[in-house]
């Protein structure tokens, strides 16, 4: 690492704990029913939530009109303290949001003016801007599909929202790793890289589904494992909540649980197959160390997905398991680099 590249690496490093940060609290909104709290968007005045009992009452009356009360809430006892409860997830995740914004942009001309990036790091950072700004506009999309009809958002919406937030982090890693270590490596293993090139793309098919899973509350059925209920490995009811095979798989409950049980075998076989491979190898320590990391991530986070299953997705449980998917995409984002750089 170049010393003159310390302070700008200092605040890549602190961007992806503020997107690690942002994504944990949108998990708890997620977990906690809170994420259509927050009835309108604005850029500047929803920066603080209401300061008095008027406003309050006032955001509580608005909240009303929309589905989700009207058809849920409504019949819960719900009362202005329970608002206030999931309005400060909402608008905690959301104000997260705007802090990252800020640190990634009055940074970033700050280390313009002294001239402290590069060209290719410029070009990459002006990407990183154009991927949190997308990301607002993705959380945006995703609240609106759950304010018109149907008092939940789109599972599509969620999942896209949650895997863009992941990529985000994982490019920012990235950028970061690349001026950790900026001379080439001269171990580059092209084997070993186009397998962990197949484990990443295995582990974000895996983390959408993942999304899939949250956004239709598909871990609140068949709370078993190794086998789905009535002890089959395919129950019936994957086929047949929707009207097709295909929809069966994207849009049924049964059938997107199954898909995200059955493929995390995959992300572990994948993964476990770059282990044994790099035996034939000589790898450097960080090489090494990356392989052995991600190796002891998935299996804690395959065995957190099935406690997180057979207890009908508690919150601390749910929220653990999507921590560890950060900490697994870390080491994958890392492996990778350092068998491709």
């Amino acid at each position: 690492m170049k010393k003159e590249n310390k302070s700008v690496i200092i605040w890549l490093l602190s961007g992806c704990v503020l997107l690690f940060l942002m994504v944990v609290v949108g998990g708890i909104t997620r977990l906690t029913n809170s994420g259509l709290s927050m009835t309108d968007w604005h850029l500047v005045t929803d920066t603080f939530p209401p300061l008095t009992e008027p406003k309050w009452n006032e955001a509580f009356e608005q909240y009303k009109k929309f589905p989700e009360y009207q058809k849920i809430n409504i019949h819960n006892d719900f009362q202005l303290s329970d608002y206030k409860f999931i309005y400060f997830w909402e608008w905690f995740h959301r104000f997260i949001g705007r802090i990252i914004g800020l640190v990634f942009f009055v940074p970033f001309v700050y280390f313009l003016i002294r001239k402290k990036l590069d060209r290719p790091t410029i070009k990459k950072c002006i990407v990183l801007l154009a991927m949190g700004g997308f990301q607002g506009f993705l959380g945006w999309f995703m609240v609106r599909s759950g304010l018109i009809d149907n008092p939940d958002v789109s599972h599509f919406r969620l999942s896209l929202h949650l895997t863009f937030a992941f990529i985000t982090f994982a490019y920012t890693l990235w950028v970061a790793l690349d001026l950790i270590y900026p001379e080439r490596n001269i171990n580059k293993i092209i084997p070993l890289r186009t397998i962990a090139r197949y484990a990443l793309a295995a582990l974000l098919i895996q983390i959408i589904y993942g999304g899939f899973v949250a956004g239709l509350n598909a871990g609140l059925i068949h709370n078993h494992w190794p086998l789905m209920s009535d002890g089959e490995f395919i129950h019936e009811s994957v086929f047949i909540e929707q009207s097709t095979l295909v929809k069966n798989l994207i849009e049924g409950k049964s059938g997107v649980q199954f898909v995200h049980r059955t493929f995390a075998y995959v992300v572990v076989a994948v993964i476990l197959f770059l282990f044994f491979r790099s035996k034939k190898y000589t790898l450097t320590n960080t090489q090494s160390n990356g392989i052995k990391t991600l190796v002891a991530f998935v299996f804690i986070q395959f065995l957190l997905g099935v406690f997180t299953l057979l207890y009908s997705v508690p919150l601390a449980l749910g929220l653990i398991h999507q921590i560890m998917a950060f900490f697994l995409l870390s080491a994958m984002t890392f492996t990778l680099h350092r068998l491709s750089k």
